[in-house]
């Protein structure tokens, strides 16, 4: 923890017009300060209030602030105010002429702990999107990560470079998955124009999100919605339909799905099961190699013709097939999914001095992946 000669003052409550706004005063003379400020309606001084117990009053000149002060230490005080910013402007202000240091509130997160991997699982926490992420956070948060790095750290210095280096090569895997434990995957949606490829968006995410028509080119831009399929945050993005088009417009649409479907973790290229397949399809299909392939309008009549390759058959009409589909994207997405307490790197700059660890140990430089593994 960094060492205070002042108390820091920090909105801990996201701005806005929320109902209540938490301001915390944290550091030496944290309790004068508020004396100096805070009125309790009973007219008992902060000082002398037990620890954890809110106390009302009025907060600066009159005619003052209503607000509620919990005293949490002999150092540490949070002011519950009115959620508007004017209302947290004129507590923060005052507490600034008091003497108070204004910090954000991811500062104020690094500056309470002396672990950096445990100071970024907090700030990490705080953008977690599903139950399960926030989960592996958690577990990271609590050691999982620092007390892995720490046995490769006890290897190196056994000199056993094998168990080392297979420590951290397991660590570098779950990278990936750490990487989107805030970030969503990017799932792309592919094909040809009417295919029913927003439809397939809309039943994939259980709610109408992208425009459905019956003709064709009707998107020409991306449309992303963000989802969660079996506690892993995605993002599913509609893409204007693959093919030769004039219009400018639609053509700019076309080159940017290409380039997003590039980009993405995962690729549906989406078919027509109910039209032939032919030459077009089988380019489509032979370019997005790794796609994971779906037919879609299982609803209506087999097309005659050569035969498809395999893939998941869906309606998105109806419903059918979305469960079993969502379930294979989530394989596809976390193929090894972590069990509770296994340690998983979610930092960018964790990834890189483990990689570049890694890449120590495999050369048979020790000293520089013990020092490479302490500074994370």
């Amino acid at each position: 923890m960094t060492f205070m000669s002042s108390p820091i003052v920090v909105q801990l409550t996201p701005p806005g017009r929320g109902a209540i706004a938490v301001v915390a005063v944290d550091g030496p003379g944290a309790v004068e300060i508020l004396d100096g400020l805070f009125r309790t309606h009973s007219g008992k001084p902060l000082a002398q209030a037990a620890d954890d117990r809110p106390m009302a009053g009025v907060f600066g000149t009159e005619p003052g602030e209503e607000v509620v002060v919990r005293r949490r230490s002999g150092e540490a005080v949070e002011v519950h105010c009115h959620g508007g910013l004017a209302a947290v402007a004129r507590v923060r202000d005052a507490l600034v002429q008091r003497g108070c240091r204004e910090i954000g509130w991811r500062e104020w997160v690094a500056e309470r702990h002396d672990d950096s991997i445990t100071a970024a699982a907090r700030l990490a926490l705080a953008d977690a999107r599903t139950e399960r992420t926030a989960a592996i956070l958690l577990d990271q948060y609590h050691g999982a990560l620092r007390r892995a790095i720490g046995r490769a750290g006890e290897a190196i210095d056994q000199g056993d470079t094998a168990a080392a280096l297979s420590l951290t090569r397991a660590l570098v895997a779950r990278g990936r998955l750490g990487r989107h434990l805030v970030d969503p995957w990017r799932v792309v949606v592919a094909g040809h124009p009417n295919v029913g490829k927003s439809s397939l968006v809309n039943a994939l995410v259980g709610y109408a999100r992208a425009i459905v028509h019956p003709s064709g080119g009707t998107t020409r831009d991306l449309v992303a919605v963000e989802t969660a399929v079996e506690g892993w945050p995605v993002q599913l993005i509609d893409t204007a339909g693959l093919r030769e088009v004039d219009d400018a417009v639609e053509r700019a649409g076309v080159a940017r799905a290409r380039q997003t479907a590039t980009d993405a973790e995962l690729v549906l290229v989406v078919f027509d099961q109910s039209r032939p397949w032919g030459e077009d399809e089988s380019r489509l299909w032979r370019t997005h190699g790794d796609a994971l392939v779906v037919h879609n309008k299982s609803d209506l009549a087999s097309a005659a013709g050569p035969q498809r390759p395999p893939g998941m058959m869906t309606s998105a009409l109806r419903g059918d097939g979305i469960e079993p589909l969502l379930a294979v994207i989530a394989q596809r997405l976390v193929p090894d999914a972590p069990r509770a307490g296994d340690a998983v790197p979610f930092d960018p700059a964790q990834m890189v001095r483990l990689e570049q660890a890694t890449e120590a140990l495999s050369h048979g430089d020790l000293a520089t992946a013990r020092a490479t593994l302490a500074g994370i």
